[in-house]
This record gives C-alpha cells, sequence and structure tokens, in this order.
C-alpha cells in the first residue's frame, strides 16, 4: 500500500481551477519526484497535500483519508513540509526556527534537533545566528531542518535547488539522500531542476499545465522522448 495515495485531484483558488484530476502514488521508503515547468501547478500540489488550498479529491495518508484534516492535523499524522524559499522567521535564530517546527511534536525535539545537527552540521555552529543573514544554502537546511522537527513519515519538499549554487545543491542532495537511507524517511520533491530530481528519485512524475502527463520509473522517463526535448534540450 502507497504511504501516500492521491486520486483525481482538482484544486482552487477561488474560482480558477490550478490542477486536474491529477492521480499519483508515493511508496514508503522511496524518494519521488514531481518535475515541470514554472506554473505547472507543482507548488499548489504540496499545497493541497497539506490542506492549504480548495480541493475536490481523494488523498490517503498511511490508508486513511485526510482531506477532512487541518493542516496542523496533517502534520502530526506525519507529514513535513519544507516549503519553497523557506518561509522562515528572519529575526529568530537557527535554533528558534527549528524549534519552530517541533511545536507539533515536542517529545521528539531533542532527538530531531540532534538529527537536524548530524545531517547540517554548520547549523549547529550557526545556531545563534539569525536566519535573515544566513546564505540561501543555510536557509534552505534551515528549512529542511524545521520540516524534520515536526517528526515526519514523508517529507515533501518545494524546489530545494532554487537559486543555489551546484556545490549547495550537491550538499541538499547528499543529506535527502541520507534522510531516506539512513532515517527512513519517504520524501516527495517537486523541483524545476531535472538532472537534480532524476538523480535522487526512483519514480518520477511530470506536471504540465495542471495535469500528470506520464509517470514512470527514473530509468522510464530518461529515456522518453517528450522529457528529452522539454527538458534536456535533445
Amino acid at each position: 500500500m502507497p504511504l501516500l495515495e492521491i486520486t483525481n485531484l482538482e484544486a482552487f483558488y477561488g474560482r480558477a481551477q490550478s490542477l486536474h484530476g491529477v492521480s499519483l502514488a508515493v511508496e514508503a521508503g522511496t524518494i519521488s519526484a514531481i518535475i515541470g515547468p514554472n506554473g505547472a501547478g507543482k507548488s499548489t500540489l504540496l499545497d493541497s497535500i497539506l490542506g492549504l488550498v480548495s480541493i475536490k479529491g481523494d488523498i490517503r495518508f498511511d490508508g486513511a483519508g485526510i482531506t477532512g484534516l487541518k493542516p496542523a492535523e496533517r502534520v502530526r499524522a506525519g507529514i513535513g513540509y519544507a516549503p519553497e524559499r523557506g518561509h522562515l522567521f528572519p529575526y529568530m535564530d537557527v535554533r528558534e526556527n527549528l524549534l519552530a517546527g517541533a511545536t507539533t511534536a515536542p517529545s521528539a525535539a531533542e532527538r530531531n534537533l540532534r538529527t537536524v545537527f548530524e545531517l547540517f552540521p554548520v547549523l549547529r555552529q550557526r545556531q545563534s545566528q539569525e536566519t535573515g543573514t544566513q546564505s540561501g544554502g543555510e536557509r534552505q537546511m534551515v528549512s529542511l531542518g524545521r520540516a524534520i522537527m515536526t517528526d515526519p513519515r514523508l517529507l515533501i519538499v518545494d524546489e530545494p535547488t532554487i537559486g543555489l549554487s551546484p556545490k549547495v545543491c550537491l550538499d541538499i542532495a547528499t543529506a535527502l539522500r541520507r534522510m531516506n537511507e539512513e532515517f527512513g524517511l519517504t520524501i516527495l520533491i517537486a523541483e524545476q531542476n531535472v538532472n537534480f530530481a532524476m538523480r535522487l528519485a526512483t519514480s518520477v512524475s511530470v506536471l504540465e499545465t495542471g495535469e500528470i502527463r506520464m509517470s514512470g520509473t527514473t530509468e522510464e522517463l530518461s529515456g522518453d522522448r517528450h522529457v528529452k526535448d522539454a527538458y534536456f534540450g535533445r
């Protein structure tokens, strides 16, 4: 049974429909990716999983329907979210931002804080620094760390490489792979950087104009002509 299963999802901003009949499944213990151009609806899809937009359709987490749950209840159920560009508290320091994520899982705060510092040693060194003064890469690490502080089983990550250098992207990829392999997190990434997504994920869905155009393994989609032409320029 998939850890996350989405069926015939439609999402709306007021009367404007953003997603059209989206269905996908994320198997437990895997890294899955949603790729597509800017404006395709990737962020809307992730926001839908957290209950941040109006939807029709069915979302199930670990076999249970969650469409009626509030966002905080979905987080308590085990879904962590690192949104695009982090949305951190800029005048709070690193440690305070991380602990803000622990409000839904206070009993696990110390254990998860150790995990965050193991994954991102620079955050241990700079835990008293205001996040508004940090580099983009460090802020992305704080955003991922704050999501870990919610004690998730599923981590959803929106555009983790946006605006970052290739070196920092490699560091983020290494951390995400460790989260999956060493700490058992199931991960769903939405990403424009197709090379980044393909190197991490075992399964990929292509989202364009609010619809899933194709899904498959990384190997299958890497060899697909449409994917090659649209995302690799050949």
